[in-house]
């Protein structure tokens, strides 16, 4: 069933117009949704929706909406973060330029808008609300996460509370939405957004180890970026907290390095986290919250649709890219 949701939302992707002119403004939207990935917000609002209804037909075109959202900010964030590949490919900045990703960005925002407009006129006041709401959060934790950058120390605590924001809350919402517009009771919608949340912050943990201990081939994206821009992800929280002595300056030695061998770096600093246990901490850290998550789960009714839900949350624990 999963496939077949995501299938379907591919073709409604395909069928989604953006615009045509300029062709500069319009071609790095299809070229950045073209890209795939692994739609988990569309169908996360699918599967939610499916755990009520069966015409989730009706809804598909709200899920990518999501999708396009979750775009936007991958397309503004790889600008801020002077990333060169997304999914493997070029990012938009890099194979356009960064106005034109600015741009491009901007009206992928306004199209979203654009799709949830034909909402059922009662329900599109909460939809939109409870989106704002939603959008806000992510620009809040990126900005965070940017300060972050600049910031000395960051603490365990705060670091949780910027994914919950910059990533967790989209997952959250994904969820809600499905339900909403599948006029669930709003004990479920409650439920479904919290488990969105936690399993959205086990999933962006994930995506912390993964960075530095995925295969590159499978992985989409360089592997090591995180050690090589120095960011503040949980397993540098962690190693900073727990080195002692030689490792410490070593680890220090690093971060504060202005000029340095790119791939030396990332193996010295893997080494350093491989001696300080940082993997297991992380792996444990991550099966936290997916736990925390599942357990928001059990005041569902069992169905084929909750088993799906969980399916695919247990493939997001195992995954390797």
């Amino acid at each position: 069933m999963i496939d077949f949701y995501l299938s379907r939302i591919e073709e409604e992707i395909r069928k989604q117009s953006y615009g045509s002119q300029p062709k500069s403004l319009y071609e790095p939207i299809r070229y950045m949704m073209s890209l795939g990935g692994k739609r988990m917000r569309p169908l996360l609002t699918a599967l939610a929706y499916s755990l009520y209804k069966n015409d989730t037909e009706k809804i598909l075109k709200y899920a990518v909406a999501v999708e396009a959202f979750h775009n936007f900010t991958l397309m503004h964030d790889d600008i801020m973060d002077n990333a060169p590949l997304r999914r493997s490919k070029p990012t938009v900045h890099e194979k356009w330029n960064v106005n034109t990703a600015i741009l491009s960005g901007d009206v992928m925002l306004v199209k979203v808008y654009d799709m949830f407009l034909d909402l059922d006129k009662n329900m599109l006041p909460t939809v939109l609300a409870l989106f704002n709401t939603c959008a806000a959060e992510v620009c809040e934790g990126q900005q965070w996460d940017m300060e972050f950058e600049t910031k000395k120390n960051v603490s365990e605590a705060e670091y949780l509370e910027m994914i919950r924001l910059k990533t967790a809350v989209l997952l959250g919402f994904s969820l809600e939405l499905g339900a909403l517009l599948a006029h669930a009771p709003e004990a479920d919608r409650t439920a479904l957004r919290e488990f969105g949340t936690f399993i959205g912050i086990g999933f962006q943990l994930k995506d912390d180890l993964l960075d530095v201990y995925a295969d590159k081939k499978k992985f989409g994206k360089q592997v090591g970026g995180d050690i090589i821009s120095n960011k503040k992800t949980y397993l540098l929280i962690k190693a900073r907290e727990k080195a002692r002595g030689n490792l410490k300056r070593e680890l220090e030695f690093w971060i504060t390095a202005k000029k340095f061998n790119k791939l030396k770096k990332v193996k010295s600093v893997t080494a350093i986290y491989d001696q300080l246990g940082i993997a297991a901490i992380t792996e444990q850290k991550v099966l936290d919250y997916f736990s925390k998550g599942f357990k928001k789960l059990d005041t569902l009714p069992d169905s084929p649709g909750k088993q799906n839900l969980i399916q695919f949350t247990q493939e997001l624990i195992k995954r390797q890219s």
